[in-house]
């Protein structure tokens, strides 16, 4: 068989392939901690799961949805009023999607013809570099260094490039360096976009996992904004609804209109019982909010503490469900290490290679397990003797 040429550019995702190894390690009798997916284990609220409870009892809600309904798109618009202080015109200004990674695979078909630039950040989660190629666009990296808070220097990018480039995708706080963006950057952000005529997508998951009393708000916030991008957000991380894929495309109607008659040819729309439990999620009681944040917060000096303690020095992260972190002296590459780290302690984490160029040397650590789990993976990395290799 011959298969299409941009196949060639994918293999089988990192987190697939994560997951095959930590069931050979299991089906061998090992206990693993595995903290490589970013798939929250702590669930939506009871509210959230009657609502979805409740509509998949109404025999109507299984027919095709199409697209969102008027509640959605009024729910997504009063939510972002009241949580960041932007105005969206629910009928022209948001889209519903599969999640955040569906919007990431397909914006790029939008705006991109085959061999046109997309920037990307480095590092990266692994689906903003992959969407580009899936349009058949060419990636341009936009180095984040430790240096520099891991922001993007705009400066640093030759104007023979940022003509050309027809979107650059960014995300703050970020994974998977756990970085936050002061408004500074955002105001120049807005203008190097509108000098070049790019179209800004800011992904926006983790706005509301931010801790040590800091907050984060929305890219659409700033003056400008609309002019020349969107922002995807998730109800993935922040209310526990991982698994039903909840995002919304927000900002620019031209955009947001390009993506649902795009979307109108490849699915049929969200399920109408989860575009409740999303409408629960959003409109309703918001104090589980704060809970979920305190729960990775505790997790994360319980993670960072433990294992700075044993010798290997990790960051505190500023923010996201994850610990971003160099890999310990002896090991020349990061899934080296990770599969050292699997075999003699049990403990899985994600390489940073996978997150591009500039990830190589680190590891993503998810905040996914309970701080039980947690603690064990610990005292098994001091027990296996790894740190001292």
């Amino acid at each position: 068989m011959k298969f299409a040429k941009r196949m060639e550019h994918f293999e089988t995702g990192i987190f697939s392939q994560l997951s095959q190894m930590r069931k050979e390690q299991e089906a061998a009798g090992r206990h693993v901690v595995d903290l490589s997916v970013g798939s929250p284990n702590i669930p939506p609220s009871p509210h959230v799961r009657q609502a979805l409870i409740d509509a998949a009892g109404v025999g109507e809600n299984y027919l095709y949805a199409l697209s969102d309904t008027k509640e959605l798109q009024q729910a997504a618009a009063e939510w972002y009023q009241r949580r960041y202080g932007v105005e969206i015109d629910p009928d022209h200004e948001v889209v519903s999607l599969l999640g955040s990674q569906d919007g990431l695979a397909h914006i790029s078909l939008c705006v991109a013809d085959e061999g046109d630039i997309i920037m990307v950040p480095d590092p990266c989660y692994p689906i903003f570099g992959d969407g580009p190629l899936i349009a058949g666009a060419k990636q341009y990296f936009m180095p984040m260094r430790k240096e520099k808070d891991y922001l993007i220097d705009f400066s640093e990018i030759p104007d023979s490039i940022a003509d050309k480039a027809k979107l650059m995708i960014v995300s703050y706080p970020n994974n998977p360096t756990t970085a936050i963006a002061p408004a500074s950057f955002y105001e120049k952000l807005i203008a190097f976009a509108k000098k070049h005529n790019i179209l800004v997508l800011h992904d926006n998951a983790y706005s509301e996992l931010v801790f040590d009393g800091a907050s984060c708000g929305s890219f659409l916030a700033y003056p400008g904004a609309k002019e020349v991008g969107v922002e995807f957000n998730s109800l993935s991380k922040t209310y526990g609804l991982a698994g039903a894929r909840i995002g919304f495309c927000l900002g620019n109607k031209e955009v947001v209109g390009m993506l649902s008659a795009l979307k109108s040819n490849m699915d049929y729309g969200m399920f109408l019982p989860v575009q409740k439990a999303a409408i629960a999620a959003i409109t309703g009681d918001q104090s589980s909010v704060a809970r979920t944040r305190q729960a990775y917060q505790d997790r994360r000096d319980a993670l960072r503490d433990g294992l700075t303690k044993i010798g290997w020095d990790v960051p505190r992260c500023k923010s996201t469900m994850f610990v971003w972190a160099k890999i310990p002296d002896g090991f020349s590459d990061s899934l080296t290490f990770t599969k050292e780290l699997l075999a003699k302690a049990g403990v899985l984490v994600t390489p940073g290679s996978a997150f591009g160029p500039s990830g190589e040397g680190h590891v993503r650590m998810a905040l996914v397990q309970d701080r039980e789990e947690i603690l064990w993976a610990v005292q098994s990395i001091k027990d296996s003797g790894i740190l001292s290799l």
